[in-house]
């Protein structure tokens, strides 16, 4: 299945969405995770092994990845030491998850290949969006009375710079949507022009819970 067929957010950031929600809490995380990558005959398991390599192999600090998790999941405040898993150790749990599945229909998989670079003007774009709503992204997240998560906005900048802007990008779309962060209509036009640019199927963009305000430029 090509990434334009996927009509859910996928890889990572999609995995969060699976997380926040409301039946996830009749599951183990790691029941979650299979049922994740086994979506569609394994159509799941790619874009989230990718991701989740990615992110395993960056300079990001444990801390960061646990942050970038806790906002874009947006159903717990985060503490340091107190969640059911080590960021990186999920991270490799993923992995292997998402190997075993996609070694059920071709026994002979290593490894994806290496993925493309990325073009710079993208990851411009995607921080121009990121920056132009810091603020209020800042105050929705790190001031929740009961799900505060910290440091949000530089944790998401460094996934666009130092990791991949189109998964930046989409852990950026899961947090404005967990913690229900209004939009502009300009902003919401901009949003799908981006995710145009980077081959999503539209429903990944707006799966109905952005916030979008018309009339709100």
């Amino acid at each position: 299945m090509e990434r334009k067929d996927i009509w859910i957010d996928f890889g990572f950031s999609g995995l969060t969405k699976w997380f926040g929600s409301p039946w996830a809490g009749q599951m183990t995380p790691l029941e979650i995770l299979v049922a994740a990558a086994d979506w569609e005959e394994g159509a799941y398991a790619p874009t989230l092994l990718e991701d989740a390599g990615k992110l395993l192999e960056s300079p990001l600090p444990t801390r960061v990845i646990d942050i970038l998790w806790c906002a874009a999941v947006g159903n717990q405040e985060f503490v340091p030491d107190g969640r059911w898993i080590d960021g990186r150790d999920w991270l490799r749990q993923i992995v292997d998850v998402c190997k075993e599945r996609i070694r059920r229909d071709d026994p002979r998989f290593d490894a994806l290949p290496p993925a493309l670079a990325c073009d710079p003007e993208l990851r411009e774009a995607v921080l121009a969006e990121l920056r132009a709503i810091a603020p209020e992204l800042e105050r929705a997240t790190a001031g929740h009375p009961y799900r505060r998560v910290p440091d949000v906005v530089p944790a998401l900048e460094r996934v666009v710079i130092e990791v991949d802007p189109d998964l930046g990008f989409r852990l950026f779309l899961r947090v404005l949507k967990a913690y229900l962060i209004p939009i502009s209509e300009s902003q919401h036009r901009r949003y799908r022009e981006l995710g145009e640019r980077f081959g999503y199927n539209e429903s990944v963009v707006d799966d109905g819970s952005l916030q979008f305000m018309p009339h709100a430029d």
